[in-house]
């Protein structure tokens, strides 16, 4: 039998975004003006750095009911903690280059009066988004465009095969001995002989978990 769930009001919405303000600890929620209209919740106000803007945003999109968010929230930076664009930029680029999850030499920074621009191409949408944690949380940030482009390397034929053998041996359920790796362009094809049906899906798992496969087709033998 379905369940109704009865549609939140906009009053209802803007007292729980109200709530949850005040329940994220990054905010002053005094700072903050919400209005709600169709389930769209606006922000307002101003805050003394980009971190607590988008610390509102997010709260804001917690909400149960929320369809969208506009985040006109305005940043305004202390005078004790302006800086200059170079200084931003090294900052930021500092950041970027001492976070393990985004690879050095693939981001370019451009500061324009306090606003950040992130640029260049990487392989995960991870790396993307570590990129740009780093650059909202240097003080002086007024705001953050993320145009880093997720572009995956294609790894040849080769490289797959030696990924997926190196995986097979470091992967305690599967005798990577008994296994045959064979790679033609993105698919790869297993063969050989394991002990138990759990081992051969286990070797295609492993397979499929290689960047740049497309297609398994296992062929590995049960053979207890």
């Amino acid at each position: 039998m379905a369940v109704m769930t009865e549609a939140k009001t906009d009053q209802e919405i803007q007292r729980n975004v109200l709530d949850e303000l005040k329940w994220d600890a990054r905010v002053q929620p005094n700072e903050i003006g919400v209005a709600v209209k169709d389930g769209i919740v606006t922000l307002t106000g101003w805050v003394d750095g980009y971190t607590k803007k988008w610390a509102a945003e997010e709260a804001a999109h917690r909400v149960k009911g929320v369809r969208a968010v506009a985040n006109d929230i305005e940043v305004r930076i202390p005078t004790m903690a302006e800086r200059t664009d170079a200084d931003i930029a090294g900052a930021v680029t500092r950041a970027i280059e001492w976070d393990a999850m985004v690879p050095t030499d693939k981001v370019k920074v451009t500061v324009s009066k306090g606003w950040v621009t992130l640029e260049g191409a990487v392989e995960w949408q991870f790396e993307k988004e570590a990129a740009e944690r780093a650059a909202r949380r240097i003080t002086g940030v007024r705001g953050v465009t993320n145009l880093i482009r997720v572009q995956p390397s294609i790894p040849s034929p080769t490289d797959i095969k030696q990924r997926i053998e190196a995986a097979l041996l470091r992967d305690a359920e599967t005798d990577a001995q008994r296994i045959q790796v064979e790679v033609n362009g993105s698919t790869v094809t297993l063969r050989g002989t394991v002990r138990s049906y759990a081992e051969k899906q286990e070797a295609a798992r492993v397979a499929w978990s290689a960047p740049g496969v497309k297609a398994v087709e296992n062929h590995i033998q049960v053979a207890p």
